[in-house]
């Protein structure tokens, strides 16, 4: 299965606190802790929760602490941001306030915030509030008033999983105007846990919920150039899509596996992936069936030469096109027995659509790399929970028996923003007996001899093949790739 590590600096307790907490309803975010997928995240979370008309799905009232029905919604701020939303190739600017603090007054708490220079101030911004972690306001009516919003008073319900809250603003004029805040609750009991919710954990430090302005693209002819325009901004939207991809169709488990760590294996030396690799290296790899981790150190920097960037020959990307093409119509046919979502196909559509919009080619054939990798491992892995149904199930679907086979064994490494956040490292379980499955010839005979030959070890059913872990590293000196050989069992045998 693959991986993509995002590994996000100062998040470690925010993260660690999703992992054992979240309901997969969406993102959580942590105020100034934030990653560089934090604002795409907060778009994508509300693009996917608005239907057609415009109103909340039921399922993301919660999400956005909604408190009118669906139907409703449509009128509320969900309704200035619909349009742009579903719009063919449409999206939102943003503006990201910087020197967010929270104050705890009499009553209830206070948000203070300067948003930056922009023409798109002279517009009327939706304001979302991203909370670090969905807080304990269950069953809570929470009460904004400022002078920037309209109408200057405006409410939100929380409920379990509720992350974002929208709430409608007022045009500015075009200058920076800062924003005061003021949120209260009529329930004394559950107050203190508002003033946590927005003030954070401790005094001085991020505080708990991250402010964004949001603005319908292109209403504005005196604006800055739009958030998303810029290469770094596409390559940044590009990787940011492809994480919730992955997210989407790991498959749900009850339990964690156990935490591994993944720079404790042996490894290959790292080889330079980019507009220097040889075309054999490529070649390899675009053909390569290998499960593939991403691991992308510091990425969000922004910086020009950090970008990835491939340089393949017309033959080359032509193979490359025709093994993405394959890999996602193969995905499509799996879809029909493992049920993937139509919103995994929609973050699909999304990503070749970023792929191809990347501002040069060099970018543009990295990017669509990585998206081969992702299809190539997911379709694997699909697939392969489709042969250990079919290997459980045994010939003409009788119950299979305890013979040598192969068996799924999921892990998770030791390391934060993985995603999808476990690999499926297989494993070899069952009985060594006559007939042995794929034996040697010493099997055969130690097999003979234990019978007869009592406390003489009987072979053992272990792996006799493996695949190795293909390990994409993106850091500040380039992007690199390093071979963990023999993580992924293949094929068992009796030894």
């Amino acid at each position: 299965m693959l991986l993509l590590l995002l590994f996000w600096t100062r998040l470690a307790a925010a993260q660690q606190d999703r992992h054992s907490s979240s309901t997969g309803t969406g993102p959580v975010l942590s105020g100034e802790r934030v990653g560089p997928c934090f604002e795409e995240d907060a778009v994508a979370a509300l693009r996917e929760a608005l239907q057609p008309d415009g109103a909340l799905s039921n399922s993301s009232l919660a999400l956005f602490g909604a408190c009118t029905a669906p139907e409703r919604s449509s009128g509320s701020a969900f309704s200035l941001l619909s349009e742009e939303l579903r719009r063919p190739g449409g999206g939102l600017d943003v503006l990201r306030p910087a020197a967010v603090s929270a104050a705890q007054e009499q009553g209830g708490v206070t948000l203070t915030f300067d948003p930056p220079s922009s023409p798109l101030l002279e517009l009327k911004p939706v304001l979302l509030l991203a909370f670090g972690r969905p807080p304990a306001l269950g069953g809570l009516e929470v009460t904004f008033s400022s002078r920037s919003l309209q109408p200057q008073t405006q409410s939100a319900c929380f409920s379990e999983g509720t992350v974002f809250v929208l709430l409608v603003g007022g045009a500015s004029g075009g200058s920076p105007l800062r924003w005061r805040l003021s949120a209260e609750s009529k329930s004394t009991e559950l107050n203190q846990n508002l003033v946590d919710a927005l003030v954070g954990e401790s005094p001085g430090g991020p505080v708990g919920v991250a402010p964004l302005l949001l603005f319908p693209a292109g209403t504005s002819n005196s604006r800055l150039p739009p958030s998303g325009s810029s290469s770094s901004a596409v390559h940044t939207s590009f990787l940011c899509e492809l994480r919730r991809f992955l997210e989407g169709v790991e498959p749900r488990r009850h339990s964690r596996p156990p935490l591994l760590r993944l720079d404790s294996v042996q490894s290959l030396p790292p080889l330079p992936l980019g507009r220097s690799s040889s075309e054999v290296l490529l070649a390899a790899l675009i053909n390569s069936s290998a499960p593939t981790v991403f691991y992308f150190n510091n990425w969000s920097s922004g910086s020009q030469d950090r970008r990835g960037a491939l340089r393949l020959s017309p033959a080359l990307w032509a193979e490359l096109q025709l093994r993405l093409e394959q890999n996602q119509m193969l995905i499509l046919d799996l879809a029909e027995e493992d049920g993937v979502s139509p919103r995994t196909r929609a973050r699909l559509e999304r990503l070749k659509d970023l792929s191809a919009s990347q501002q040069t080619e060099a970018e543009h054939h990295f990017c669509s790399f990585l998206l081969l990798k992702a299809l190539q491992t997911v379709a694997q892995a699909h697939d392969l929970r489709r042969r250990l149904r079919s290997a459980r199930a045994g010939p003409e679907g009788s119950p299979a028996d305890g013979a040598c086979r192969l068996r799924s064994l999921t892990v998770s490494f030791e390391k934060l923003f993985l995603s999808p956040q476990s690999a499926n490292i297989n494993n070899c379980r069952g009985a060594c007996s006559f007939p042995l499955t794929n034996g040697n010839n010493h099997a055969v005979l130690l097999t003979s001899h234990a019978e007869s030959a009592a406390g003489e070890r009987a072979p053992c059913c272990v792996p006799v093949a493996y695949d190795p872990l293909e390990v994409v590293d993106w850091n500040d000196e380039g992007s690199f790739l390093s071979i963990k050989p023999d993580m992924i069992a293949r094929e068992c045998g009796c030894r």
